[in-house]
This record gives C-alpha cells, sequence and structure tokens, in this order.
C-alpha cells in the first residue's frame, strides 16, 4: 500500500487526482472485500457501539462501500442517515435513510432519500458521522471532492470544547493514505479514520 512521503510537497489537487484513480482501478471483488474488512474494523469501536443516530453515505467514484456495515446497523436496531443538500446555502442535513426509502439524485447525481425537510436533521443531531474522503493522513485530516460541504455543516465543531458531537469518522481504502495533508483553518479534523486494514484513532 503506498504511504506518499512527499505528499506534503504536492497539492490537494494533485493528491486528490492520483488517489482517485486509484480507488477507481480497484476491481470489484476487491471492493467487496473491503466493505465486509471495513464493516468487521467499525463494529469493534465504541463510538458506532453506542452511537444510536448515525449518518453515511452510498459509495460512488470508487470510494471504499459501507454497504457490510449499513447491513449490521440495521441489523442492531440503528436509526441511519444520508446527506442531503439544503437548496439555500450548500450546508449539509441528513435524511432518514431507511430499507425501502426512495432515492432520488441531487445535482452531483448522488442518491438522497425522497422525504419532507422537516424530517431531516442537523449534523449536530447525531450520534456518528461516517464520512467519505478521497485521502486522510494519520493525523486525523482529510480532503473530500473539493466542494467543502462537510466543512460548512461541521464548522460549530471548532468552538466546542468540551462536549462535541457527532463522533467525525472517515472510511476510506487504505491505499488513500498519505504521509501528511496542507490543511487550512476551516478544515474539521476527524476522531479517527477507519480502513480495509485497520484504525487511526486521533483522540
Amino acid at each position: 500500500m503506498p504511504d506518499d512521503s512527499t505528499a506534503n510537497k504536492k497539492s490537494n489537487a494533485d493528491i486528490r487526482q492520483s488517489r482517485r484513480n486509484e480507488r477507481q482501478s480497484l476491481a470489484g471483488h476487491v471492493q467487496r472485500r473491503h466493505s465486509q474488512l471495513l464493516c468487521r474494523n467499525t463494529v469493534t469501536q465504541k463510538a458506532y457501539r453506542n452511537a444510536r443516530h448515525i449518518a453515511l453515505y452510498i459509495a460512488s467514484d470508487g470510494e471504499i462501500d459501507p454497504s457490510a456495515l449499513i447491513e449490521h446497523a440495521r441489523f442492531m436496531g440503528k436509526k441511519l442517515y444520508l446527506p442531503v443538500l439544503a437548496p439555500l446555502n450548500d450546508s449539509l442535513y441528513f435524511a432518514p435513510f431507511e430499507s425501502n426509502s426512495q432515492l432520488i439524485l441531487n445535482r452531483y447525481n448522488i442518491p438522497e432519500p425522497r422525504c419532507h425537510p422537516s424530517s431531516w436533521k442537523t449534523a449536530r443531531q447525531l450520534d456518528l458521522l461516517l464520512v467519505p474522503l478521497v485521502a486522510f493522513d494519520a493525523h486525523g485530516n482529510r480532503i473530500g471532492m473539493g466542494g467543502g460541504f462537510y466543512d460548512r455543516s461541521l464548522a460549530y465543531l471548532r468552538n466546542r470544547m468540551l462536549w462535541k458531537k457527532p463522533t467525525l469518522i472517515g472510511l476510506a481504502h487504505e491505499l488513500q493514505k498519505v504521509e501528511q495533508l496542507n490543511m487550512q483553518s476551516w478544515d474539521i479534523p476527524l476522531d479517527c479514520i477507519i480502513t480495509e486494514e485497520r484504525c487511526y484513532c486521533t483522540g
């Protein structure tokens, strides 16, 4: 697995493109294996075991697939949510994701549950947020697709000293790890990153 020692000399745009290319190149059977291993590594985490309300995502663009984890969480009776784009301020809310939820594509062709906005939750109403990413380092830093939706939606966490909710865990393939990312003041670090190989907890 690559651990790019020159990552801190590259721009985030270069890192984003190289890691997207690598995860997109993974064969289907490798993706399925990683999904199962990701589930195994996640369900042992205290933050997952204690969480009642969990937001995650539907994989696209080679992202590690949380499908096995979704199945486990439903079996355990946890309430699941998917991110939805607010129409006015480009921030994220989280809509209930049931086994029979009807999904529609947003303007980025990402599936969202079809439901009334009155049923949406904000990030601070969740126990655990499982986020996709493009690249990460062992210090809890991540870069995503570049839209900044998660950072805007979680900006309030920068001002929380004692109580922080939700717990933030990034999900990724091990090959998305780099030695160091160049982060900005508005970037929100993760509490943990979980891959098919291991957990990188920062707390």
